[in-house]
């Protein structure tokens, strides 16, 4: 899809005119919107290609974003968390566990493509984590 250049300058115009938190509001909004984007053209039961489904299942944040992450959890289990953070936090799990579903579909979708068991497939890709 392509964006016209007046598009691009009336949104960087827009947000050069926000406050400092409407321009957070945007940011997240953007994140999810650009999340949105990523899934839509991420659909593992579609994907035959061994090394895109590999990526799938290994996909994870960013070091940035799991950092905050993990300080917006310390911030909700102490109770010190704002409302913005909430909001941000209930981003995050949504976004994880959208991830997780594109996970298990991809892990699925190799176990077929290599005529294998999924517990083998599980196990090359996940071994230190518990699936009940």
């Amino acid at each position: 899809m392509t964006i016209s250049i007046e598009n691009r300058q009336k949104a960087l115009s827009l947000l050069e005119k926000l406050s400092k938190e409407s321009l957070n509001k945007a940011v997240e909004y953007l994140e999810k919107l650009s999340q949105n984007v990523q899934q839509e053209t991420v659909n593992p039961s579609i994907i035959s290609n061994e090394s895109q489904l590999i990526e799938i299942i290994q996909l994870c944040l960013s070091p940035d974003k799991q950092k905050r992450l993990d300080y917006l959890r310390q911030q909700n289990e102490t109770g010190k968390i704002t409302e913005q953070e909430h909001q941000e936090l209930l981003n995050y799990v949504d976004q994880i566990e959208e991830q997780d579903a594109q996970r298990a579909e991809a892990l699925i979708q190799l176990a077929q493509l290599r005529q294998v068991d999924l517990k083998i497939i599980v196990d090359e890709f996940l071994p230190n984590k518990l699936i009940v």
